[in-house]
């Protein structure tokens, strides 16, 4: 009796299929890693915050955010990243416009120059800003003589933000308007529009979910920021405090509910920044 023999597409189409399907346990295994990952790291962390929030009923809760000091904080938080958050979206989107659209000199030093802050340490990028702005810096003796603060002062502070977050709206947009490339607006510059028409009847509704997607990261990061934040605040309760600095002063102070009272409200933004990111991340594709 001949032995059957089996086509070689046939054998093709089963190797293919060995390769692309992993074995049921490799599966398992990478999906129970994984899930253990994330509730070791990101569910039980705030499940912890959470949890000791409330410890002692939500009396104690609602005053310790009703604290003088804590709602300084907490407006301080929101004028940074209110100060931030649109400075860095029309530079982001200036600077995604230019490196896509144009050729220019040194436009690879722009591309360089935007993923500075992924590179260097917040600690680092404060004290560079003590450096130049503060009593000893290089700038220091003439602010001084002009009374004009900026370290240990609400400017410093949103300066130090601006570093550490500029990069997020550019980076987001400048892959995307590469791949949109300019075919729409160079035909709606053809047919008579001009320049801002064509960006916010053409540009912007194409990069709207991915400038929304930016801008959300860096709302994030604005608010969340510590190390910049820490070196030029001078940790002045009730002025230069932000709500990430407020909680390590409170911990530090063995003041635990208050601590993980206004942690909450930073992990409260992290679950909602999580949520609205899937749902931009949807939205984009």
């Amino acid at each position: 009796m001949n032995a059957i023999t089996i086509p070689a597409t046939e054998l093709q189409t089963q190797a293919r299929r060995r390769a692309l399907h992993d074995p049921d346990w490799v599966r398992w295994g990478l999906t129970a890693v994984t899930v253990g990952f994330i509730f070791l790291f990101l569910c039980l962390p705030v499940a912890i915050v959470i949890t000791e929030a409330f410890a002692k009923g939500w009396q104690a809760y609602w005053s310790a955010l009703a604290r003088p000091e804590t709602r300084s904080a907490i407006e301080l938080t929101l004028l940074t990243a209110l100060a931030t958050v649109p400075l860095n979206t029309v530079f982001g989107i200036a600077a995604a416009w230019a490196i896509t659209r144009f050729e220019f000199p040194g436009k690879s030093l722009l591309t360089t120059l935007i993923d500075l802050p992924f590179s260097v340490s917040p600690v680092i990028s404060g004290l560079i800003f003590v450096l130049l702005f503060g009593a000893q810096g290089w700038f220091g003796e003439w602010l001084s003589a002009h009374d004009v603060k900026i370290i240990f002062a609400v400017p410093g502070i949103i300066l130090a933000t601006l570093f550490v977050t500029f990069p997020f709206v550019a980076r987001e947009l400048i892959p995307l308007m590469q791949e949109m490339g300019s075919e729409e607006e160079e035909a709606a510059l053809s047919l008579g529009a001009g320049g801002w028409k064509t960006f916010f009847l053409i540009t912007l509704p194409n990069i709207k979910w991915g400038l929304l997607y930016g801008v959300l990261l860096c709302n994030a990061r604005a608010m969340g920021e510590f190390g910049a934040v820490s070196v030029v605040s001078g940790h002045i309760r009730g002025l230069t405090n932000t709500l990430p600095l407020h909680v390590e002063v409170s911990y530090n102070e063995y003041d635990f509910v208050g601590s993980f009272a206004s942690a909450s409200i930073l992990a409260g933004l992290a679950i909602v920044t999580l949520i609205l990111k899937s749902i931009l991340e949807w939205k984009k594709r």
